[in-house]
């Protein structure tokens, strides 16, 4: 009996199979395993006091809760930036649609340098809100003004290629119907939408999580107050006391690879909607 293989490029499939379980293992999960043998040493009792100390609630609080509003915002925002990148031709579109990649590239100290400028009291932006005694800079709307930053293109980018492979078409023929712009938009356009804004969400939230160079600049860094959890770990570390470090880096992780799972489905609940569409 004559087995047929389909033809490959790569040496096989049992080789780079090996290779790549072993880079992974290597790279991955060998250090995130460490992480979580690290933290057992504390114990069930040392491990829950780390991670529930006044401290750590407060930064966990504004962690979680200003990405989740970045989130929200940028979920809106985006559609919206997106739309018009789409459907509307302009003198410097291209050049707009290029800014909306500026978070990728640019560094997050640097992007945390340029807002911290901008808002404080005496910069351009955070001089009008002065005026109202109104402070962002160093301030917990400081880490949201961050988060909103580095979350925006996470949103846009998802949206956009969705928007572009909507037809036209289907507008039309729901206007034909007699279908008022707000019918058509309901029950035509957003229902395309929704799984890409969801994934665009989950995106731009994981990522606000994670964030550190830019927020630490305009925060303030007050413990309890407009701390973020990525610098607690780093405070930790820098006092030598590894255990509770990675017990606070432990239950991020967890929640990373639950929203990595649920970004995962969101993405694969997409990509069948579009297939059957």
């Amino acid at each position: 009996m004559i087995a047929f293989r389909r033809p490959s490029v790569l040496p096989g499939f049992g080789p780079t199979l090996g290779f790549t379980l072993a880079y992974l293992g290597l790279i991955v999960l060998i250090p995130l395993a460490g992480l979580f043998l690290r933290s057992t040493e504390l114990g069930v009792d040392g491990f829950i006091r780390a991670v529930s100390s006044p401290r750590a609630l407060a930064a966990f609080r504004l962690t979680f809760g200003a990405s989740f509003l970045a989130a929200v915002v940028n979920a809106f925002f985006g559609l919206v930036v997106a739309w018009v990148l789409v459907r509307y031709r302009f003198p410097g579109r291209r050049v707009l649609d290029a800014f909306v990649d500026l978070p990728f590239a640019l560094p997050t100290a640097v992007a945390g340098i340029a807002l911290a400028t901008l808002y404080a009291p005496n910069g351009w932006i955070g001089r009008w809100f002065d005026v109202f005694d109104i402070r962002v800079a160093f301030t917990q709307a400081g880490v949201f003004v961050a988060l909103v930053f580095i979350g925006l293109p996470f949103v846009v980018r998802t949206i956009q290629p969705v928007l572009q492979d909507l037809e036209a078409e289907l507008e039309e023929a729901a206007a034909s119907l007699g279908a008022t712009r707000w019918q058509t938009w309901r029950f035509v356009i957003f229902p395309v939408l929704l799984p890409p804004l969801l994934t665009g969400f989950a995106l731009a939230f994981a990522r606000a999580i994670g964030e550190y160079g830019s927020v630490i600049f305009i925060a303030g860094n007050l413990p309890g107050r407009t701390e973020i959890v990525p610098l607690l770990i780093f405070i930790q570390l820098e006092q030598y006391n590894y255990a509770a470090a990675t017990a606070i880096a432990a239950v991020m992780l967890t929640i990373s690879f639950v929203l990595l799972l649920l970004i995962n489905m969101l993405q694969r609940w997409t990509a069948k909607r579009h297939t059957r569409d």
